[in-house]
């Protein structure tokens, strides 16, 4: 069973519980961060609580918390957890309310644990179908768990047999994933979005590691570029490098992981493979 900590308090995870009065469960209000360990290591752990603590800075969430404080809660309760490789869920709440809508001083943290589990072989060796859908994020940089408008353009996806839905701003730009950043290759170069989207981690060691190689552009990407792009793939720390082989009904390139993403994937997988906590 799996250990998590909650509001001070290591527990069974099917002990974990929070008082029906917390604004998480009354107003969906309050914000997380998810990661995925690698050699049992978090992945960029101070990044992700750092992501996490902008986070609730942005929608007006208190978070008492200093940042080496989470990371070493964070370590202990991996190490609660007898797990190969894990991921690890942040939560901080809005707490409870006097009036069930106005924030207090209390807010809960909350620290979810599991075994990591992988996705089909065959998204990474064909590559996934996505569709497009022209929503966008209500604060772009928070990591909200308000995710109505995700769950609901998710499950559109899925309907047309989809893995993933990309918003897209005004009709035209391409901008992220319901829980994933993209990268496209277009006209030879490598570009992804970067305004009004959430920075993603798994993004960050992408645009580092394939700098020297690829030197890939921050702009903005049409919805039409993306249509006419040669190769698509999106990046998060459970999905890690995903191919793209079509998108609505467009198929991308020859329907295939094209070579860039190949050569994406081999750098993420060699960086991963001699991750260092330390970093």
């Amino acid at each position: 069973m799996s250990i998590y900590y909650v509001d001070g308090e290591f527990v069974e995870a099917d002990k974990a519980v929070l008082p029906l009065s917390d604004l998480a469960i009354l107003r969906g209000y309050g914000v997380f961060d998810y990661m995925r360990t690698y050699g049992g290591r978090a992945f960029h752990l101070e990044a992700h609580v750092r992501r996490l603590m902008n986070s609730a800075r942005l929608i007006g969430l208190e978070c008492p918390w200093d940042l080496n404080e989470i990371k070493e809660i964070v370590k202990e309760t991996l190490a609660r957890n007898e797990n190969p490789e894990s991921t690890v869920r942040l939560l901080i709440t809005g707490g409870d309310s006097a009036d069930s809508i106005t924030p207090g001083n209390n807010p809960r943290l909350i620290v979810m644990v599991k075994p990591a589990k992988n996705f089909p072989d065959h998204w990474y060796e064909e590559g996934i179908k996505v569709i497009t859908t022209n929503i966008t994020r209500y604060v772009p940089g928070a990591k909200s768990i308000d995710y109505i408008r995700a769950i609901i353009s998710l499950n559109t996806a899925r309907e047309s047999g989809a893995v993933e839905s990309l918003y897209v701003a005004e009709n035209k730009w391409v901008l992220e994933g319901t829980t994933s950043n993209v990268f496209a290759v277009i006209d030879g170069q490598l570009a992804t979005p970067q305004e009004e989207i959430l920075p993603g981690v798994t993004r960050d060691v992408v645009l580092e590691i394939t700098k020297p190689v690829f030197n890939p552009q921050l702009r903005t990407i049409s919805r039409d570029e993306l249509y006419q792009a040669e190769e698509i793939f999106l990046t998060s720390s459970n999905k890690e490098v995903l191919p793209v082989r079509q998108v609505d009904e467009k198929t991308i390139g020859n329907g295939k992981p094209g070579k860039i993403t190949r050569e994406v994937q081999e750098l993420f997988r060699d960086y991963t493979g001699r991750y260092d906590s330390k970093q």
